[in-house]
Protein backbone atom coordinates (compact mmCIF):
# COMPACT_ATOMS: atom_id res chain seq x y z
CA UNK A 1 0.00 0.00 0.00
CA UNK A 2 1.14 3.49 -0.71
CA UNK A 3 1.97 6.21 1.77
CA UNK A 4 -1.70 8.27 0.49
CA UNK A 5 -3.75 5.07 0.38
CA UNK A 6 -2.24 4.78 3.97
CA UNK A 7 -2.91 8.19 4.85
CA UNK A 8 -6.22 8.15 3.09
CA UNK A 9 -7.24 4.99 5.05
CA UNK A 10 -6.17 6.74 8.48
CA UNK A 11 -8.66 9.75 7.56
CA UNK A 12 -11.68 7.79 6.20
CA UNK A 13 -11.42 5.58 9.12
CA UNK A 14 -11.61 8.62 11.87
CA UNK A 15 -14.10 10.89 9.89
CA UNK A 16 -17.50 11.24 11.59
CA UNK A 17 -17.07 8.90 14.93
CA UNK A 18 -13.48 10.91 15.95
CA UNK A 19 -12.50 13.77 13.83
CA UNK A 20 -15.43 15.71 12.17
CA UNK A 21 -12.83 17.19 9.61
CA UNK A 22 -9.23 17.99 8.65
CA UNK A 23 -6.74 19.48 6.38
CA UNK A 24 -3.75 16.76 6.26
CA UNK A 25 -0.54 18.49 3.91
CA UNK A 26 2.70 16.46 4.10
CA UNK A 27 6.22 17.95 2.31
CA UNK A 28 9.21 15.66 1.80
CA UNK A 29 12.04 17.75 0.81
CA UNK A 30 10.38 20.70 0.37
CA UNK A 31 8.19 19.39 -2.16
CA UNK A 32 4.11 18.56 -1.89
CA UNK A 33 3.73 14.68 -1.58
CA UNK A 34 0.27 14.90 -0.37
CA UNK A 35 -2.62 16.82 0.45
CA UNK A 36 -6.18 15.82 1.48
CA UNK A 37 -8.71 18.77 2.92
CA UNK A 38 -12.08 15.80 4.34
CA UNK A 39 -15.15 16.02 6.80
CA UNK A 40 -17.28 19.04 7.72
CA UNK A 41 -16.16 22.06 8.84
CA UNK A 42 -20.10 22.59 9.91
CA UNK A 43 -21.36 19.41 10.43
CA UNK A 44 -24.70 20.75 11.18
CA UNK A 45 -24.65 23.45 8.13
CA UNK A 46 -23.10 20.77 6.14
CA UNK A 47 -20.64 22.95 5.36
CA UNK A 48 -17.28 21.17 3.86
CA UNK A 49 -13.34 21.85 4.88
CA UNK A 50 -11.28 23.32 2.09
CA UNK A 51 -7.64 23.72 2.04
CA UNK A 52 -8.22 27.02 3.30
CA UNK A 53 -10.50 26.45 6.11
CA UNK A 54 -9.13 28.48 9.06
CA UNK A 55 -8.31 26.23 12.29
CA UNK A 56 -8.16 27.50 15.84
CA UNK A 57 -4.69 27.35 16.66
CA UNK A 58 -4.22 26.76 20.47
CA UNK A 59 -0.83 25.89 21.42
CA UNK A 60 0.22 26.01 17.71
CA UNK A 61 0.70 29.44 18.05
CA UNK A 62 3.66 28.68 20.06
CA UNK A 63 5.91 27.72 17.71
CA UNK A 64 5.30 31.46 15.35
CA UNK A 65 6.69 33.12 18.33
CA UNK A 66 9.23 30.84 19.35
CA UNK A 67 10.65 31.79 15.43
CA UNK A 68 10.27 35.49 15.91
CA UNK A 69 12.18 35.26 19.24
CA UNK A 70 14.61 33.27 17.23
CA UNK A 71 14.79 35.94 14.57
CA UNK A 72 15.09 38.56 16.54
CA UNK A 73 18.24 36.78 18.43
CA UNK A 74 19.65 36.48 14.68
CA UNK A 75 19.28 40.19 14.33
CA UNK A 76 20.75 40.92 17.87
CA UNK A 77 17.67 42.50 19.29
CA UNK A 78 17.62 39.78 22.46
CA UNK A 79 19.79 37.31 23.43
CA UNK A 80 18.05 34.20 24.70
CA UNK A 81 20.11 34.27 27.86
CA UNK A 82 18.62 38.10 28.77
CA UNK A 83 16.33 37.98 31.61
CA UNK A 84 12.98 38.71 31.06
CA UNK A 85 13.02 42.13 32.90
CA UNK A 86 15.22 43.21 30.44
CA UNK A 87 11.92 43.48 28.44
CA UNK A 88 8.90 43.17 30.49
CA UNK A 89 10.29 44.83 33.83
CA UNK A 90 7.33 44.05 36.15
CA UNK A 91 7.31 40.29 35.14
CA UNK A 92 8.72 39.23 38.35
CA UNK A 93 6.60 36.27 39.66
CA UNK A 94 7.47 34.86 43.33
CA UNK A 95 9.28 31.74 43.38
CA UNK A 96 8.02 28.93 46.04
CA UNK A 97 10.96 29.96 48.64
CA UNK A 98 9.95 33.59 48.79
CA UNK A 99 12.57 35.14 46.07
CA UNK A 100 12.13 36.61 42.27
CA UNK A 101 14.41 34.54 40.87
CA UNK A 102 15.86 35.76 37.52
CA UNK A 103 14.09 34.22 34.38
CA UNK A 104 15.63 33.80 31.19
CA UNK A 105 14.40 34.27 27.58
CA UNK A 106 15.36 30.65 26.99
CA UNK A 107 13.73 29.51 30.26
CA UNK A 108 10.62 30.66 28.69
CA UNK A 109 11.17 28.87 25.36
CA UNK A 110 11.50 25.69 26.87
CA UNK A 111 9.05 25.99 29.45
CA UNK A 112 11.33 25.57 32.50
CA UNK A 113 10.66 28.83 33.59
CA UNK A 114 8.25 27.96 36.23
CA UNK A 115 5.38 29.61 34.67
CA UNK A 116 2.68 26.31 34.35
CA UNK A 117 -0.65 26.31 33.56
CA UNK A 118 -1.80 25.91 37.04
CA UNK A 119 0.27 28.41 38.75
CA UNK A 120 -1.12 31.67 37.51
CA UNK A 121 -3.81 34.41 39.17
CA UNK A 122 -7.38 33.15 38.54
CA UNK A 123 -7.84 36.90 37.34
CA UNK A 124 -5.16 35.93 34.48
CA UNK A 125 -6.46 35.26 30.97
CA UNK A 126 -5.12 31.71 29.18
CA UNK A 127 -5.15 31.70 25.90
CA UNK A 128 -8.00 29.64 24.84
CA UNK A 129 -10.54 30.58 27.96
CA UNK A 130 -13.13 32.85 28.19
CA UNK A 131 -12.87 36.13 30.24
CA UNK A 132 -13.40 40.23 29.54
CA UNK A 133 -11.52 41.51 26.84
CA UNK A 134 -8.21 43.69 28.61
CA UNK A 135 -4.70 44.14 26.70
CA UNK A 136 -1.87 41.58 26.88
CA UNK A 137 0.28 44.15 28.55
CA UNK A 138 -2.38 44.02 31.64
CA UNK A 139 -2.84 40.10 31.33
CA UNK A 140 1.11 39.93 31.84
CA UNK A 141 1.28 42.14 35.00
CA UNK A 142 -1.12 40.21 36.58
CA UNK A 143 1.22 37.24 36.05
CA UNK A 144 3.89 39.11 37.45
CA UNK A 145 1.89 39.17 40.32
CA UNK A 146 1.75 35.50 40.63
CA UNK A 147 3.34 32.75 41.83
CA UNK A 148 6.10 30.11 40.02
CA UNK A 149 5.49 26.48 40.12
CA UNK A 150 9.61 25.59 40.81
CA UNK A 151 11.97 27.85 40.59
CA UNK A 152 13.75 28.60 36.62
CA UNK A 153 15.32 26.11 35.03
CA UNK A 154 14.59 23.04 37.88
CA UNK A 155 12.43 21.12 36.31
CA UNK A 156 9.94 20.84 32.74
CA UNK A 157 6.22 21.92 33.04
CA UNK A 158 3.68 23.32 30.68
CA UNK A 159 2.40 26.65 30.97
CA UNK A 160 2.28 30.20 29.59
CA UNK A 161 6.19 31.28 29.62
CA UNK A 162 4.99 32.04 25.66
CA UNK A 163 2.30 34.57 26.25
CA UNK A 164 4.97 36.66 28.47
CA UNK A 165 7.41 36.15 24.66
CA UNK A 166 4.67 37.67 22.56
CA UNK A 167 5.08 40.57 25.32
CA UNK A 168 8.81 40.13 24.52
CA UNK A 169 8.66 40.43 20.71
CA UNK A 170 5.86 43.41 21.27
CA UNK A 171 7.94 45.42 23.35
CA UNK A 172 10.98 45.01 21.00
CA UNK A 173 8.37 45.98 17.96
CA UNK A 174 7.37 49.09 19.85
CA UNK A 175 4.03 48.20 21.96
CA UNK A 176 3.53 44.74 24.08
CA UNK A 177 -0.19 44.33 23.68
CA UNK A 178 0.51 44.43 19.77
CA UNK A 179 2.18 40.70 18.96
CA UNK A 180 0.35 40.71 15.89
CA UNK A 181 2.25 43.47 14.69
CA UNK A 182 5.39 42.35 15.43
CA UNK A 183 4.72 38.98 14.19
CA UNK A 184 3.63 39.98 10.62
CA UNK A 185 6.88 42.31 10.19
CA UNK A 186 8.83 39.27 11.89
CA UNK A 187 7.30 35.69 11.02
CA UNK A 188 4.10 35.74 9.11
CA UNK A 189 4.83 38.45 6.66
CA UNK A 190 7.90 37.31 5.31
CA UNK A 191 6.97 33.96 5.05
CA UNK A 192 3.53 34.96 3.45
CA UNK A 193 0.96 33.40 6.33
CA UNK A 194 -1.77 35.69 4.96
CA UNK A 195 -4.27 33.69 6.95
CA UNK A 196 -3.20 33.43 10.32
CA UNK A 197 -4.06 36.29 12.86
CA UNK A 198 -5.59 36.93 16.25
CA UNK A 199 -8.64 37.36 15.18
CA UNK A 200 -10.67 36.00 12.40
CA UNK A 201 -11.77 38.55 9.82
CA UNK A 202 -13.92 36.27 7.85
CA UNK A 203 -15.81 34.35 10.22
CA UNK A 204 -17.41 32.16 7.07
CA UNK A 205 -14.06 30.62 6.30
CA UNK A 206 -13.58 29.32 10.45
CA UNK A 207 -14.02 25.68 11.16
CA UNK A 208 -16.96 24.66 14.31
CA UNK A 209 -15.37 23.58 17.49
CA UNK A 210 -16.06 20.18 18.16
CA UNK A 211 -15.51 18.04 21.30
CA UNK A 212 -14.85 14.38 21.82
CA UNK A 213 -17.60 12.22 22.66
CA UNK A 214 -19.00 9.01 21.79
CA UNK A 215 -20.22 7.88 19.60
CA UNK A 216 -19.19 11.32 17.66
CA UNK A 217 -17.92 14.36 18.32
CA UNK A 218 -20.08 17.14 20.00
CA UNK A 219 -20.97 20.64 19.07
CA UNK A 220 -19.03 22.81 21.38
CA UNK A 221 -20.88 25.75 23.08
CA UNK A 222 -19.67 28.97 25.17
CA UNK A 223 -18.40 28.79 27.03
CA UNK A 224 -17.66 24.85 26.79
CA UNK A 225 -16.47 23.12 30.19
CA UNK A 226 -14.46 20.41 29.18
CA UNK A 227 -13.70 16.85 31.53
CA UNK A 228 -10.26 15.84 31.29
CA UNK A 229 -11.06 12.99 34.14
CA UNK A 230 -15.02 12.82 34.62
CA UNK A 231 -14.51 11.26 37.84
CA UNK A 232 -12.47 14.07 39.02
CA UNK A 233 -14.38 17.45 38.05
CA UNK A 234 -11.71 19.74 39.51
CA UNK A 235 -9.82 18.82 36.74
CA UNK A 236 -11.74 20.53 34.35
CA UNK A 237 -11.03 23.15 31.75
CA UNK A 238 -13.29 26.14 30.15
CA UNK A 239 -12.76 27.25 26.83
CA UNK A 240 -13.92 29.67 24.52
CA UNK A 241 -14.77 29.06 21.07
CA UNK A 242 -15.61 32.40 20.12
CA UNK A 243 -12.62 34.02 21.82
CA UNK A 244 -11.36 34.05 18.65
CA UNK A 245 -13.79 36.44 17.18
CA UNK A 246 -13.15 38.84 20.14
CA UNK A 247 -10.48 41.62 18.69
CA UNK A 248 -10.13 43.03 22.10
CA UNK A 249 -8.85 39.61 23.68
CA UNK A 250 -5.36 39.60 24.58
CA UNK A 251 -2.96 38.18 22.01
CA UNK A 252 -2.04 35.45 23.66
CA UNK A 253 1.43 33.88 22.11
CA UNK A 254 0.84 30.88 23.77
CA UNK A 255 -2.65 30.07 22.12
CA UNK A 256 -4.59 32.84 20.18
CA UNK A 257 -4.16 32.50 16.78
CA UNK A 258 -6.06 30.71 13.79
CA UNK A 259 -4.94 30.16 10.58
CA UNK A 260 -4.71 27.51 7.67
CA UNK A 261 -2.63 24.36 7.75
CA UNK A 262 -0.97 25.70 4.45
CA UNK A 263 -0.16 29.14 6.30
CA UNK A 264 1.64 26.76 9.24
CA UNK A 265 3.33 24.49 6.49
CA UNK A 266 5.30 27.51 5.67
CA UNK A 267 6.49 28.27 9.06
CA UNK A 268 8.28 24.38 9.02
CA UNK A 269 9.62 24.93 5.45
CA UNK A 270 11.76 27.70 6.71
CA UNK A 271 12.97 25.55 9.96
CA UNK A 272 14.66 23.56 7.20
CA UNK A 273 14.89 26.04 4.15
CA UNK A 274 16.85 29.01 5.45
CA UNK A 275 14.53 31.63 5.52
CA UNK A 276 14.28 33.63 8.33
CA UNK A 277 16.59 31.94 10.47
CA UNK A 278 20.36 31.18 10.43
CA UNK A 279 21.24 27.53 10.21
CA UNK A 280 22.22 27.85 13.64
CA UNK A 281 19.34 28.97 14.95
CA UNK A 282 17.27 26.55 12.50
CA UNK A 283 19.34 23.37 14.58
CA UNK A 284 19.13 25.10 17.92
CA UNK A 285 14.85 25.08 17.27
CA UNK A 286 14.70 21.18 16.26
CA UNK A 287 17.04 20.03 18.89
CA UNK A 288 16.92 19.50 22.39
CA UNK A 289 17.63 22.38 24.93
CA UNK A 290 16.94 21.15 28.05
CA UNK A 291 19.73 19.24 29.10
CA UNK A 292 19.07 16.33 30.67
CA UNK A 293 15.63 17.04 31.58
CA UNK A 294 12.66 14.80 30.54
CA UNK A 295 9.41 16.19 30.01
CA UNK A 296 6.84 14.08 32.46
CA UNK A 297 4.34 11.52 31.50
CA UNK A 298 6.33 11.58 27.84
CA UNK A 299 9.05 8.97 28.39
CA UNK A 300 11.63 9.65 25.72
CA UNK A 301 10.73 13.41 24.68
CA UNK A 302 13.05 16.55 25.63
CA UNK A 303 11.94 19.93 24.14
CA UNK A 304 13.83 22.59 21.93
CA UNK A 305 12.81 26.07 21.12
CA UNK A 306 9.80 25.28 18.76
CA UNK A 307 8.42 21.87 20.28
CA UNK A 308 9.31 18.40 21.96
CA UNK A 309 12.23 16.24 20.43
CA UNK A 310 12.16 12.70 20.22
CA UNK A 311 15.40 11.81 22.24
CA UNK A 312 15.02 7.91 22.44
CA UNK A 313 12.61 6.25 20.06
CA UNK A 314 11.95 2.78 21.88
CA UNK A 315 10.52 4.65 25.30
CA UNK A 316 8.47 7.28 23.11
CA UNK A 317 6.74 4.77 20.55
CA UNK A 318 8.14 7.40 18.16
CA UNK A 319 10.51 6.01 14.82
CA UNK A 320 13.37 7.34 15.41
CA UNK A 321 15.34 10.28 17.66
CA UNK A 322 15.56 13.67 16.28
CA UNK A 323 11.94 13.93 15.02
CA UNK A 324 10.35 16.85 16.47
CA UNK A 325 6.45 17.05 17.37
CA UNK A 326 4.00 19.31 19.22
CA UNK A 327 0.44 20.47 18.70
CA UNK A 328 -2.88 22.32 19.50
CA UNK A 329 -5.33 21.52 21.83
CA UNK A 330 -8.04 22.37 19.00
CA UNK A 331 -7.38 19.63 17.16
CA UNK A 332 -4.07 20.15 15.72
CA UNK A 333 -1.06 18.49 15.36
CA UNK A 334 2.86 18.61 13.43
CA UNK A 335 5.64 16.62 13.27
CA UNK A 336 9.09 17.09 11.72
CA UNK A 337 11.35 14.58 10.55
CA UNK A 338 14.86 15.91 9.83
CA UNK A 339 16.47 12.61 8.81
CA UNK A 340 13.61 11.44 5.98
CA UNK A 341 13.71 15.91 5.47
CA UNK A 342 9.40 15.31 5.45
CA UNK A 343 7.34 17.89 7.06
CA UNK A 344 3.58 17.40 8.03
CA UNK A 345 0.05 19.48 9.58
CA UNK A 346 -2.65 18.00 10.69
CA UNK A 347 -5.49 20.60 11.64
CA UNK A 348 -8.89 19.46 12.82
CA UNK A 349 -11.51 21.06 13.98
CA UNK A 350 -12.28 18.12 17.02
CA UNK A 351 -10.41 18.81 20.58
CA UNK A 352 -8.72 16.67 21.90
CA UNK A 353 -8.46 14.03 19.14
CA UNK A 354 -6.52 15.72 16.77
CA UNK A 355 -4.11 17.23 18.66
CA UNK A 356 -2.66 13.85 20.95
CA UNK A 357 -5.48 11.61 20.29
CA UNK A 358 -4.63 7.91 18.25
CA UNK A 359 -5.60 9.95 15.65
CA UNK A 360 -2.16 11.91 15.45
CA UNK A 361 -0.53 8.68 15.98
CA UNK A 362 -2.63 6.95 12.96
CA UNK A 363 -1.32 9.49 10.58
CA UNK A 364 2.17 9.30 12.02
CA UNK A 365 2.16 5.83 11.76
CA UNK A 366 0.42 5.87 7.87
CA UNK A 367 3.36 8.25 6.94
CA UNK A 368 6.69 6.89 8.75
CA UNK A 369 5.90 3.60 9.08
CA UNK A 370 8.24 1.33 11.36
CA UNK A 371 10.43 3.81 9.88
Amino acid sequence: MTMTARVDAAIDAALGSRIVGCVVLINREGERVYARAAGLADREAGASVVEDTIFRLASCTKPIVATAVLVLADMGLLSVDDPVTKYLPFLVPTAPDGSTPVITIRQLLTHTSGITYDSPPHDVQRGAGPGPSLSLEENLRRLGRGSLAFAPGARWEYGMSIDVLGGVVGAINGKISDVEAALTRWVTGPLGMIDTHFFVRDPARLATAYGDATPAPFRMGEPQTVYNDPANPDKAEVFSPGRIMDAGAPQSGGAGMAGTASDFMKLLECWRSGDLLTPASRQSALSNQIGPLFRPNDPGQQFGFVGAVIADAKASGWQRAGMVQWGGIWGNNWIVDPVTDTNIVVFTNTMREGCNGPFREEIRDAVFGDG
